[in-house]
């Protein structure tokens, strides 16, 4: 459900009669991947320990857990309003785009801006939920939140006409709507794991360092992984905007394919902290191996869907410039999706053993050593957008080979 609501945006945007909107909500989309993510420790973090608490049977301590990171969001949400303004001057001095598309990037940014308090408490609430194995909440919860913003899309874009900042506002209302949504969610699961265990200690810094150490070498990891994303849409942007509009699609579809694939990492985070707490080998084997079948059996599925009916295209855009470069780049997307597949699994899995410091150093090391070398030669050096696509695929590639090194020690008895 996730990345329909972003298929819709791209859909609908890339059917008006100007690329500038969509092009706008491309750039400023970057600024949140930034923003939003850098907080990901909330939901991923929260996911691990929660499920480790729930693993050793410490149904106390994994409540507490919960109203930790709510604490945590509430704060970081509430610091991110009150900078909003030097937080967009900064980012669109980085940022490169066209007099155009950078005043649609704007309007989106001023919109989307005031989803921080949601989103935040929104990651906490689907972290809890993940790790005490409670999935289908998330999906009604992702049901309302991306339904909403398909019917927001079309009555602020189609209808009424505000491009860019409907999209931002449609974003805006549907994480409001998600959390709402969420409190009976959480109220009933919170009366349902209740125990003659109280519940733990919500501040002090003994504990809240778990979360905190851990929400650091997250940060750290989702930093380097947004920032390769980042760089390679303000990289297209000064190309061209029918370049950054086609990687824009490219990218939504690769959204679309990996969000399938997380499905089955986000279990591993979820069964692989259980195991934890358990102590449970032989039982994180077995989950590994199958996390990585099933991710590489839907990644190849799509991959075939892409290369055979390229015409599924045509869905996202009707502009046949675009539609052009997008069809012409779908092998590098099918490259990135199948060796991201295995990268994606591996992440679940260490997120769900809490293995803050491996995530945070293989992440980094394929950012620097893989992705931005190729990224600075494609922007700087003339290797052109086709060296922008292999850096994405190197990325990926270091990103599988990193973590699948730390996997062996891992299962030692």
């Amino acid at each position: 459900m996730v990345p329909i609501a972003s298929l819709v945006d791209t859909a609908i945007l890339g059917h008006l009669d100007e690329l500038d909107p969509l092009a706008g909500v491309a750039l400023g989309g970057v600024i949140f991947d930034l923003l939003y993510w850098s907080f990901g420790f909330l939901r991923m973090g929260t996911t691990g320990l929660t499920a480790q608490a729930f693993g050793r049977e410490q149904l106390g301590e994994s409540r507490a857990l919960l109203l930790r990171a709510g604490v945590l969001a509430l704060v970081f949400s509430t610091v991110l309003l009150a900078i909003q303004a030097p937080i967009g001057w900064l980012s669109f001095a980085l940022l490169e785009g066209e007099a155009a598309v950078e005043l649609a990037a704007r309007a989106y940014y001023d919109a989307r801006i005031w989803a921080a308090p949601a989103v935040l408490l929104n990651f906490c609430v689907m972290g809890w939920l993940l790790g005490l194995q409670r999935t289908r909440p998330i999906l009604i919860m992702a049901i309302v939140a991306n339904g909403a913003n398909v019917v927001l899309d079309y009555v602020l874009i189609v209808k009424l006409g505000w491009g860019a900042a409907g999209a931002g506002w449609a974003t805006m209302g549907s994480q409001y709507l998600a959390l709402l949504t969420a409190a009976p969610i959480v109220w009933r699961a919170w009366a349902e794991t209740r125990s003659d265990e109280p519940t733990g200690a919500v501040l002090g810094w003994a504990h809240l360092r778990p979360i905190a150490n851990l929400g650091r070498h997250i940060w750290l990891r989702t930093l380097a992984l947004i920032s390769a994303f980042a760089l390679f849409t303000n990289f297209s942007a000064s190309f061209s905007s029918t370049l950054l509009a086609a990687n824009a699609v490219l990218l939504r579809v690769l959204g679309l394919a990996s969000y399938f694939i997380d499905g089955f990492a986000h279990a591993t985070e979820s069964l692989a902290g259980v195991f934890k707490g358990r102590d449970d080998k032989p039982s994180l084997r077995r989950l590994l191996a199958l996390a990585l079948r099933w991710g590489l059996a839907t990644a190849g599925g799509f991959a075939l869907a892409f290369i055979a009916f390229p015409q599924l295209f045509v869905l996202l855009t009707d502009q046949p410039e675009l539609l052009a470069a997008v069809t012409d780049a779908r092998g590098w997307l099918v490259l990135v999706l199948l060796l991201g597949a295995v990268a994606y699994v591996l992440d679940g899995y260490f997120i769900g053993l809490t293995a803050g410091p491996t995530l945070a150093r293989a992440m980094l090391l394929s950012f620097a050593l893989g992705f931005l070398p190729l990224a600075l030669w494609a922007r700087y050096g003339g290797g052109g957008p086709q060296m922008l696509w292999l850096a994405l695929l190197v990325f990926m590639a270091a990103r599988a080979l990193t973590l699948g090194l730390e996997v062996p020690a891992t299962l030692k008895s």
